[in-house]
């Protein structure tokens, strides 16, 4: 059993009745303490807490604190909750038979401090004990469970961006429009990791970190949406380095908030804002400016004072970090998105601005890098108080809502496609070996891969494979693998740009997809407008409407309907699209900055939810290719000898910002068993700390 903690106003019911669930083993399926939010014409309405099972059913959860008060009205709350979630899963057809709801819908009061107030069997049921919450469910069996998965599906708020476009137009069965239809229906539901992401929020800091693709982008949204139905009068900001997403923000927002509230968001209440801003844009760093009157850097005039390409708004928050003494705090939550891109100190200009206590959660995919930043620890983040101890510090605790959340699925890129690009980014079969690694070993399970072979440690060969938990096979079993993946070389620029134009005019005439279903990458962002210039022009020839994003449109604009988007790397981040062509590969292998060039290429490769081509061409091209045959010849796994710690510091680390919780752990997992011992004797670690399989060790060894 799942149980997802949201915001309450009922702490203590609500903590026995996930106690309760948390015991149930037996129960497949999620328990949302505080959530759903169900629009309705007078505003959100809050659920206390809802149970999701196969075998149960819906199960609405009237909490009440307290002794036993005469004056509640029972009968008439448990109708309300009852009418206002039947008329929610009625709106949704597949969740319907013919005039009636094919969910079993059931309500019960849970009143845990009412001794001997217990009623199980009326048309109102009151449960007061773990007994009679078990004699209730055991009465409640769903025997005709198919629209399980849909009814999780409706409540989890997903539905509509997954199928927001039904493909109608399709008429081939095997066309590529055809298997885009069944891929987009196939992912429907939010996993366990992302439900979490999304309700629970801690008092405090809490940090998202996720593979490319794994819905890190859609989580912020929906969490903002959640907390701003949930909490009207709270000011938030979401804020991120690529303009393109400001769009996509807005639209995901205003679909989620309709779905808790009814109405569109408050935009007095909500910021969907840029971290850098200008007079004429607005900004996070700019309006941090303007509220402490502190000179304001633009883009210029910060890059001459960094004298270092690509660190000036690092050394401008920096400044700016430095100069103010005591902080307005005027947000309530501040969201980052691609936090791997911003210096620490962006992060404590945002934790500064917020009001107690402190409510900011960043999300973060390390190997989308494209700036070489590393991500500090949590401590090292946002600094130490006079006392020298850590203003933030990480820990996951059982019973309270996640401060540190992984989310190690992923719902863009195929199992083929995703291992292709890790492989290709860390120069796993590079013939002049790895070009960089995870500092911690750790970190290659935490992003979904499992040791098919070997071992897991410095100085050891490793084979790593992902399975169909962190990658759903139905990501690739749409299209053979040589369909999937495509690399090309060529021998020159014109032959390139010719098949280009010939494969993405047969994407629109036979393979049915949309024009807005192709996006064409190319890596560089100076060069780019001149070298698709060519392209955009012959396809236009052709009758094929292209547009180059954030120079044909506006900023803030990435897709436009009905045209091929073409893009550079930095305004393809935080996007997607079904057939993606990386254009000019051959530049992301050169030696020079060759760490950045190949997260570059990672980050261009996961933006592709189906199909990718990587076309280019000389002999860097042919020698990417040949990395590539390298992989798929070893069946998509990753198969290299970890990196000594001296070997490392000659490589580009990819540091895991680890929290002390975690080093914790893993000194445990190091230490010998007469260390642990005396560890434990004399208090320094706790039985709790102990991960299972190292208590079981010291079990059989005393």
């Amino acid at each position: 059993m799942i149980v997802v903690r949201g915001g309450t106003d009922k702490p203590i019911s609500s903590q026995r009745l996930a106690d309760y669930f948390e015991t149930r083993s037996d129960i497949e399926g999620y328990l949302y303490l505080g959530y759903p939010i169900i629009g309705t014409v007078e505003g959100g309405y809050q659920i206390d807490a809802l149970l999701l099972s196969d075998r149960h059913g819906a199960v609405i959860f009237h909490l009440i604190e307290g002794a036993y008060d005469e004056e509640i009205e029972i009968a008439d709350i448990q109708d309300e909750n009852y009418t206002k979630l039947e008329s929610k899963l009625k709106q949704h057809k597949d969740l319907t038979k013919g005039k009636k709801l094919a969910v079993q819908l059931n309500v019960a009061t849970f009143a845990s401090a009412w001794t001997g107030r217990s009623d199980i069997n009326s048309d109102y049921p009151i449960l007061v004990t773990e007994c009679d919450l078990t004699d209730f469910l055991d009465s409640k069996n769903w025997e005709d469970n198919q629209t399980y998965q849909k009814l999780v599906s409706v409540i989890q708020s997903i539905t509509t961006i997954r199928n927001r476009d039904k493909r109608s137009y399709v008429k081939k069965t095997d066309s590529k429009g055809a298997k885009l239809k069944k891929l987009e229906e196939s992912i429907a539901n939010l996993d366990r990791q992302q439900s979490t992401a999304v309700i629970e929020t801690v008092e405090g800091v809490q940090r998202i970190r996720g593979l490319a693709g794994s819905g890190k982008t859609i989580v912020l949204a929906l969490k903002v949406a959640y907390l701003h139905s949930r909490n009207p009068g709270w000011r938030i900001a979401v804020t991120f380095n690529s303009r393109a997403l400001k769009n996509q923000f807005k639209y995901f927002i205003t679909l989620f908030t309709l779905e808790h509230k009814n109405e569109e968001p408050d935009w007095g209440r909500i910021d969907i804002i840029h971290a850098w801003g200008s007079p004429s844009m607005r900004g996070i760093y700019y309006e941090i400016c303007l509220k402490h009157n502190i000179e304001y850097f633009d883009f210029k005039t910060a890059e001459l004072m960094a004298k270092s390409y690509g660190k000036g708004f690092d050394v401008a928050c920096e400044k700016a970090y430095s100069e103010i003494k005591v902080f307005h705090e005027y947000y309530d939550v501040v969201l980052v998105d691609e936090a791997q891109d911003f210096s620490p100190y962006f992060l404590r200009l945002c934790y500064g601005v917020l009001r107690q206590p402190k409510r900011l959660v960043y999300a973060y995919d390390e190997l989308q890098n494209i700036s070489n930043k590393q991500m500090p620890s949590p401590e090292e983040l946002f600094g130490f108080d006079g006392n020298n101890k850590p203003l933030v510090s990480l820990n996951n605790t059982q019973g309270k809502p996640k401060q540190d959340i992984v989310l190690d699925v992923c719902y863009r890129n195929s199992r083929p496609l995703l291992a292709t690009a890790h492989a290709l980014g860390f120069g796993v079969y590079r013939e002049k070996g790895l070009i960089q690694m995870f500092d911690q070993h750790q970190l290659w399970q935490d992003v979904g891969y499992k040791v098919k072979d070997g071992k897991l440690a410095d100085g050891e060969s490793v084979t790593l494979t992902r399975d169909e938990k962190s990658s759903p096979e139905f990501l690739e079993k749409h299209s053979p693998i040589d369909d999937l993946i495509i690399f090309k070389s060529f021998n020159n620029d014109a032959e390139q740009i010719a098949y280009l134009i010939a494969e993405i005019e047969k994407n629109i005439k036979e393979d049915e997809l949309k024009l807005d279903d192709i996006m064409v990458i190319h890596p560089e962002p100076y060069t780019a407008k001149r070298a698709v210039g060519l392209i955009r022009e012959e396809l236009f020839k052709r009758g094929i409407n292209s547009n180059l994003a954030g120079v044909t449109t506006t900023p803030d604009e990435f897709f436009k309907k009905n045209a091929v988007v073409f893009t550079q790397i930095y305004r393809a981040k935080g996007n997607e699209a079904s057939m993606v062509y990386i254009i000019n590969a051959h530049e992301c292998i050169s030696d020079f900055n060759i760490a950045q060039k190949r997260n570059m290429l990672f980050t261009a490769l996961t933006r592709s939810k189906a199909w990718v081509r990587v076309l280019g061409y000389g002999q860097n091209m042919r020698a990417l290719q040949q990395e590539f045959e390298e992989v798929k010849r070893n069946e998509f796994d990753l198969k290299f000898i970890y990196p000594t710690a001296p070997e490392r510091e000659r490589l580009s680390i990819v540091n895991r910002d680890m929290t002390e919780q975690e080093r914790k752990k893993l000194e445990i997992k190091s230490a010998s068993a007469s260390d642990l011992l005396q560890s434990l004797i004399n208090g320094e670690i706790h039985k709790e700390d102990l991960p299972d399989e190292i208590r079981q060790r010291l079990k059989e060894l005393l």
